[in-house]
């Protein structure tokens, strides 16, 4: 059995976000479609990619995404100091959404996880 996490964490702009709710998939941001894949982060590695990637940038969203809905689109491989990191080889689709809202931080500065309603 893997130790792997089943859910991850896609940062959107806001327009993105509108477009996933609208037209019920994402086909990815910019670097997303250059590298090939939706770059995801597990809960433990959300912050510091969002400190990183989305560094002064405002009215973000979190999407928690369901990987197993996802099946073998989903790839792990190592990335930033060799974590290995969620990758989509797919659209993401609506409903592999679990939950998702603006991005927050809490009191240490952790960006606070989606909740479902």
């Amino acid at each position: 059995m893997s130790d792997l996490p089943l859910i991850a964490y896609k940062v959107l702009t806001a327009p993105q976000m509108a477009q996933l709710e609208a037209d019920g998939t994402f086909n990815g941001a910019p670097i997303d479609l250059s590298d090939g894949y939706i770059h995801l982060s597990t809960e433990a590695q959300l912050t510091e990619t969002v400190d990183k990637h989305f560094a002064g940038q405002g009215d973000l969203h979190v999407v928690a995404v369901d990987l197993a809905v996802l099946g073998d689109a989903v790839k792990w491989e190592p990335s930033r100091g060799g974590q290995l990191f969620p990758h989509i080889y797919a659209a993401l689709p609506l409903n592999a959404a679990l939950a998702y809202g603006p991005l927050e931080r809490d009191g240490t500065g952790q960006v606070k996880l989606p909740i479902a309603s």
